[in-house]
């Protein structure tokens, strides 16, 4: 059968595959098109190309089943699928059907050049491996690139069971995300068990990993199994991994090298399969730095790190998680499920959302119960959520910028005009304040810091 040094598009929408292949033209690739993936199959028996670029969504066969049917004819050939339906699902299914790489649309257009001229350099020859599972679809929501970049982990790492370490603020979804890597697991149909580190007493966390014998302490009045036991053969997730006291650490680094352990006051090794997934809001380096955390223990948790998106960085996903939230939280208290006026959609996906998804899950909770009317207006909203004063200075100094930007869009959106003559006052009185106040009230060198004059500052000072 003929190979040709070509690259094949198949998409139903002309103007992708019209961008595609100008882009393809620019670096000297050789291409050709398709509108379906019937076309492409039979094409196929006279000649195979070195890639196939595919989008999932076409009528007749889509990029999924075409997936399918190339992994059994012609295995060796390289397919990069791309969508405008980016779920996680969608990523995990192509990777499990044998994709080389998935791009959520729209795509850049050098990373597709990057990924099509490495698929094209390579051959891979992936199992295909179909997943029923309902529960898996969407069960995290996100179609901002940060979230596409985790579904892609998560689909990367479907067929494997290597240590993995989740790292993002609180509040933003890494267990979803450990859960995730286990349903998509070879460990999926075996347990999978949550601990968080923080929340067990230090006195306690050695018994809760790996149990105890009877009499090993005070009120052990029987042999108990440990969390290493309970998930032997499936996953363990360790949240808050930077919690973990220095002499737990120690062991929890044996039982990852050695596959085994000891109870509390046992004599006798117990052997574990265990695929650990830590997850932290720390950054584990510093504590390694600072001696607060093992080098060797971080060493083999860091094996494959997956960054979870603190909400702000992913705005444009808050409309789609609100309606998400709002349908569970009316079926959770067995209500009619509220609507968001525009308005509300807007003010909300402004916010800066310091406790990240949970905090915007909470707020669906608190409007589906407190909301007078069917339709969540403006002035339902909780004050405290719109009021930056509530906000910790911490968290205040990190998001100023999109909180800014939140008040110039409602300002706006209520009519009002004249919005910069307002702002800058209002923001040279709040530097000027904390300059003086480092300063201790020195004018001169608090002009100095702010790049002015003192005759500036005495002037600002005076309000002229």
């Amino acid at each position: 059968m003929k190979t040709d040094q070509e690259v094949w598009v198949v998409d139903d929408d002309k103007s992708i595959r019209k961008v595609i292949e100008l882009a393809l033209e620019q670096e000297n690739i050789a291409h050709r098109s398709f509108a379906n993936a019937a076309t492409l199959l039979e094409e196929l028996k006279e000649q195979h190309p070195s890639a196939i670029i595919s989008d999932i969504r076409m009528p007749g066969m889509d990029g999924i089943e075409l997936l399918a049917r190339l992994q059994q004819d012609v295995p060796h050939i390289p397919v990069v699928i791309t969508t405008a339906h980016s779920d996680l699902d969608s990523a995990v299914t192509s990777y499990e059907g044998g994709a080389f790489e998935y791009l959520p649309k729209p795509f850049d257009i050098d990373e597709m050049l990057e990924v099509t001229q490495r698929a094209m350099a390579h051959v891979t020859s992936q199992p295909v491996a179909d997943s029923d599972d309902a529960n898996s679809k969407n069960e995290i929501i996100g179609n901002a690139p940060a979230m596409q970049e985790v579904f892609r982990a998560i689909g990367r790492l479907s067929q494997s069971s290597i240590t993995v370490l989740i790292n993002g603020q609180s509040g933003t979804g890494k267990e979803l995300v450990a859960r995730a890597l286990h349903r998509h697991s070879p460990r999926s149909t075996k347990p999978f068990v949550a601990l968080n580190m923080a929340a067990i007493p230090k006195d306690l966390m050695e018994s809760e990993l790996f149990g105890h014998e009877k009499g090993a302490f005070t009120g052990a009045t029987g042999r108990r199994e440990g969390r290493f036991e309970q998930a032997n053969g499936g996953t363990l997730f360790l949240d808050e991994i930077g919690d973990m006291p220095a002499e737990t650490q120690t062991r929890l680094l044996r039982v990852l090298a050695e596959g085994e352990f000891y109870r509390v006051g046992g004599m006798s090794a117990v052997q574990t399969d265990v695929r650990v997934i830590a997850a932290t809001h720390q950054d584990l380096s510093k504590l390694v730095a600072s001696g607060q955390f093992r080098e060797d223990l971080f060493h083999r948790l860091n094996v494959i790190k997956i960054s979870v998106p603190a909400l702000a960085e992913r705005r444009e996903d808050i409309p789609a998680l609100l309606t998400y939230f709002l349908e569970r939280s009316a079926d959770e208290l067995g209500v009619a499920r509220k609507q968001l006026a525009p308005s509300v959609t807007r003010v909300l996906s402004e916010l800066p959302w310091p406790g990240n998804v949970r905090q915007l899950e909470n707020t669906c909770r608190w409007l589906t119960v407190m909301a007078a009317g069917n339709t969540i207006i403006d002035s339902d909203l909780p004050e405290d959520l719109l009021l930056p004063s509530e906000i910790s200075e911490e968290v205040n100094s990190a998001n100023w910028g999109s909180q800014l930007a939140s008040w110039a869009r409602r300002q706006l959106s209520s009519g009002e005009t004249q919005v910069l003559r307002k702002a800058i006052p209002q923001f040279e009185q709040i530097m000027i304040d904390a300059a003086l106040e480092h300063t201790g009230g020195r004018k001169a060198e608090a002009a100095e810091l702010l790049g002015w004059g003192r005759n500036t500052l005495t002037r600002k000072l005076s309000g002229q």
